[in-house]
């Protein structure tokens, strides 16, 4: 041992105290020991190498030739060196340098035990024998334990961090609003999506408590925290809790929310933290709310014209009564009148199914619009005495590539519409050629579309409440006709005009 380490033993010693409680970087503190150990056991270079996965990995080096570094990596990550231990690695190291140098270099290794578990090894490079005292080697010991402990804790640190980092990108990543809540139920943690939900920076909802935050606007079918709490919530670890409802906001409107509540507890079974998970149910509420709506619709849509179907049917099938031919002309006209609407909502049934699965596909092909319009216009006037319809196209009016079943259907859609809601009156098709697309216009002379009902006349099942009063049908027409004009890459909107009839429009790509 040099005379001078002698008189540097206890500054190198403070150093390493000072690096434990200091400098919790993993990098810089493997630098700042390998660089101690090079002093003060004299050499020329060294290295710091970790047994990780079970397989040794140098983690950081000082004053050795990239080309001698590019040897050793690869070397000490072989299977029969990987297992060796400290005192195996030493050895060959010293083997491999002594051989490397042509017997110029030697080696000292300190194994790095902490918590008596060997995370590792210094190899100092020097240039003469070992040669220690007692007195040395305990020093050694003791700076090497010292230099392990400061390593294993930054690498806890390391670790910690590492988690905290995750576990924060996992709150901010997930979908639903997380609160994590002390045991006196203040809100410690907010992430991203409950931010967005709650419509209010999570500076501000942090620190305050659950009750600030989360207010119903009715009370709940099942208890809410507080009141579960009251009743001794949680007596397990698994004693999940959940309250579905609407969530008061900062700005209306109300958020419809389900919130499960889990409780986090100590190993001595106290409440430690509750996860709030906050889930926006708006969807499944709507989902819901469609289904009954559908049920409501259809079933009511269709026992109508069954039972007239069934009426009729048994009156021409009674034995005791001869019915005249006009009669049974009649009476199969309004069976085959219903049997037909039948079949039109049972095909807007399937056609609503296929758009769901995303199956509504236009099969495209070159089609006259001005033709196909007055068409459907000579075949619809004979349904209706009190109207007149107008197909008005301007010359020249461009071919365009659509479904022409599909156009049809949406063409169809619109002038019964307005067959059915304007009293009397002229209902005309207008076309308008654009340079880019084609417009076509229906529009009537009845009352309108009332403006509250604009934005929802093409939902799936929406009727307005003059249309449930005034006529029959499922609320799948406008619905429909939206799904196969977006389908051929163009739109369809209401043209509000109060109290001049009502003006539908829809745009195709020429």
């Amino acid at each position: 041992m040099l005379p001078d380490f002698r008189v540097r033993q206890r500054d190198y010693l403070l150093e390493i105290a000072r690096a434990i409680t200091q400098e919790l970087n993993l990098d810089k503190l493997l630098a700042r020991i390998l660089r101690i150990s090079i002093e003060m056991l004299a050499g020329q270079a060294g290295i710091i190498a970790f047994k990780e996965s079970g397989v040794w990995r140098v983690a950081v080096a000082q004053g050795i030739p990239p080309a001698f570094l590019s040897y050793l990596e690869p070397l000490l990550a072989e299977e029969k060196v990987a297992e060796l231990n400290v005192t195996e690695l030493n050895r060959m190291l010293k083997d491999l340098a002594y051989t490397a140098s042509m017997g110029l270099l030697n080696g000292v290794g300190l194994p790095l035990v902490a918590h008596g578990q060997v995370i590792g090894v210094i190899f100092i490079f020097r240039s003469y024998p070992d040669v220690f005292s007692t007195n040395d080697k305990l020093l050694l010991q003791s700076f090497a334990d010292q230099a392990a402990i400061a390593i294993f804790n930054a690498q806890l640190y390391t670790q910690v961090n590492y988690e905290k980092h995750r576990l924060d990108a996992l709150l901010d990543s997930a979908a639903d609003g997380i609160l994590i809540l002390t045991s006196s139920r203040v809100i410690e943690r907010c992430n991203a999506s409950f931010e967005r939900m709650y419509g209010m920076p999570r500076k501000v909802i942090q620190g305050k408590l659950h009750g600030e935050v989360i207010r119903w606007m009715r009370q709940p079918d099942e208890p809410t925290l507080e009141q579960a709490e009251i009743g001794g919530w949680p007596l397990t670890p698994n004693a999940y809790l959940y309250v579905e409802g609407d969530l008061q906001r900062s700005e209306p409107p109300p958020l419809p929310v389900g919130i499960t509540y889990a409780p986090l507890l100590t190993q001595e079974g106290s409440l430690r933290n509750i996860i709030v998970t906050v889930r926006d149910i708006t969807k499944f509420r709507t989902a819901e709310e469609i289904k009954n709506t559908f049920v409501s619709i259809i079933s009511h849509e269709l026992k109508t014209p069954v039972a007239l179907i069934k009426g009729y049917v048994s009156t021409l099938r009674r034995e005791d009564a001869t019915w005249d031919r006009s009669i049974v002309r009649d009476s199969l006209k309004v069976i085959e009148e219903e049997a037909d609407r039948l079949t039109s909502m049972i095909e807007d049934l399937l056609d609503a199914s296929r758009l769901q699965a995303g199956g509504l596909k236009p099969n495209l092909s070159d089609i006259s619009l001005p033709l196909l319009c007055q068409r459907l216009a000579e075949r619809l006037q004979t349904q209706t005495g009190k109207h007149r319809i107008i197909a008005n196209f301007p010359k020249n009016f461009p071919i365009i590539l659509a479904d022409e079943g599909r156009i049809e259907q949406v063409m169809s859609n619109l002038i019964s519409n307005s067959i059915k809601y304007a009293p009397n009156g002229e209902i005309r098709v207008n076309g308008q050629v654009d340079p880019e697309r084609v417009i076509i216009c229906v529009s009537d002379e009845g009352a309108g579309i009332a403006p509250e009902d604009i934005p929802h006349i093409f939902d799936r099942f929406y009727r307005s409440t003059k249309a449930v009063n005034f006529t029959k049908g499922a609320g799948l027409g406008l619905y429909l006709a939206r799904a196969i004009i977006e389908a051929h890459g163009g739109q369809i909107w209401v043209d509000p005009k109060p109290d001049s009839g009502a003006r539908i429009c829809f745009s195709l790509p020429r």
